[in-house]
């Protein structure tokens, strides 16, 4: 019989107990076996390998290429096209919100512009009245088309049935405002003849014929798609300014004359032998001034009645 040291002995038990812990321990069937997350699945790698790379998006490295914008006007209310008169701004729209800047200009009816494709404003003016539009323009390409809520005016003049000279003439047009009998000014030398472009609306106009009080006023519609022609009456005449030593005489050289109201405000002065003076029909007093002396004289314009009128030298 073999007898074992104390030593010994414990470690043989020690031995036996961790066999049997082994042989109790529960074991797993693959079925049991969890499964692996996909981002847990590594492929294997050599420690020579480099790392894998993942691919970069595919990205155009060329900009969309340019297409065509066509652009014309028409009138708001029939949808008439306007073939004239037309300015057109082609503005682009900008990301970080700053102010658009202008891309193409014409004066075309029908303009074509060649752009990239994006967002824009389109303007067009014609005269005083304009349209505004935003559009995308596509790959595409597009046509489009900006109505305008306007028409037009012409202007002249007359003294009864007898037309005035256009170079005799002067118009300013006004937009009448509330509390103001003129209004805003649209435009302040009109000539007559001109086509004035205007949104459509009621304006005040003010003619003066020649440069003194022949002024008479009128309130015009212009109306979308039509051309309106004012014609207004002067009541005024021409008038011949002579200081003469007798009825008929030959006239002064360098005189200088006032023409005043009865009340004394001076309407017009000139310097001369006979100048001529375009006035509106009324009262006025005339005076002549030669080397230091004064005479004067009443007289009376009639409309359309041009005459001379004398002033005698006593």
């Amino acid at each position: 019989m073999v007898e074992l040291d104390g030593f010994e002995a414990g470690r043989r038990i020690l031995g036996a107990l961790a066999l049997l812990a082994a042989l109790l321990a529960p074991t797993l069937s693959p079925a049991q076996i969890p499964p692996q997350r996909p981002e847990d699945a590594q492929p294997a790698q050599t420690p020579g390998d480099p790392p894998a790379l993942q691919p970069a998006p595919q990205q155009s490295i060329w900009p969309a290429a340019p297409v065509q914008l066509s652009l014309g006007a028409q009138f708001a209310n029939d949808r008439k096209p306007i073939r004239s008169g037309l300015n057109w701004r082609v503005l682009s729209e900008t990301a970080d919100g700053s102010a658009p800047r202008i891309v193409a200009r014409s004066d075309s009816a029908n303009p074509s512009f060649t752009l990239p494709p994006g967002s824009y404003i389109v303007h067009a003016a014609y005269g005083f009245a304009s349209g505004t539009k935003r559009i995308t323009l596509g790959a595409q390409g597009l046509n489009d088309q900006v109505a305008i809520s306007a028409g037009a005016l012409t202007l002249a003049g007359s003294i009864g049935d007898t037309p005035i000279p256009a170079s005799q003439l002067t118009f300013q047009v006004f937009v009448p405002l509330q509390g103001n009998s003129e209004g805003r000014l649209v435009t302040g030398d009109a000539k007559a003849g001109d086509l004035i472009r205007l949104p459509e609306g009621t304006y005040h106009v003010v003619s003066t014929y020649g440069d003194s009080n022949a002024i008479q006023r009128a309130d015009v519609r212009v109306e979308t798609g039509k051309i309106t022609d004012a014609t207004l009456h002067h009541r005024a005449a021409k008038v011949t300014l002579k200081l003469v030593a007798q009825a008929g005489g030959e006239a002064f050289a360098g005189t200088a004359f006032s023409v005043l109201t009865p009340g004394g405000d001076v309407i017009r002065e000139a310097i001369g032998a006979f100048p001529q003076v375009i006035l509106a029909e009324g009262d006025y007093v005339l005076i002549a001034r030669q080397e230091g002396q004064v005479y004067s004289r009443d007289f009376k314009v009639e409309s359309g009645i041009d005459r001379d009128i004398e002033v005698l030298a006593k």
